[in-house]
């Protein structure tokens, strides 16, 4: 998994790429976690997203949670279309904004 993350007018927007699974999760969680405590919009891009299993389901939720007490939000960017059919699949299409 390779993880970039730039600054952007609202927030940051973290672009993650390859297989969101269970090796690789803690990572996104730890980048996640790195982020600096204010009002912002964090736009998750899942576009090269190839594979995610329920570890990454729970960091992509994880990441929803970190924002709210700072009066911040998530946005998923052009999640792939794997990543995708995960999400509706599990119902958190439903929880999730998506850009």
């Amino acid at each position: 998994m390779n993880i970039i993350q730039k600054k952007v007018a609202d927030g940051i927007e973290m672009i993650v790429s390859g297989r969101l699974d269970t090796t690789t999760a803690p990572e996104l969680e730890m980048a996640l976690k790195q982020i600096p405590a204010v009002k912002q919009i964090l736009h998750l891009n899942l576009k090269d997203i190839e594979y995610v299993s329920s570890a990454g389901l729970r960091v992509i939720l994880l990441a929803h949670k970190i924002m709210l007490p700072f009066g911040g939000r998530m946005i998923l960017k052009e999640p792939s279309e794997f990543c995708r059919q995960v999400l509706e699949a599990t119902g958190m299409d439903a929880i999730l904004a998506f850009e």
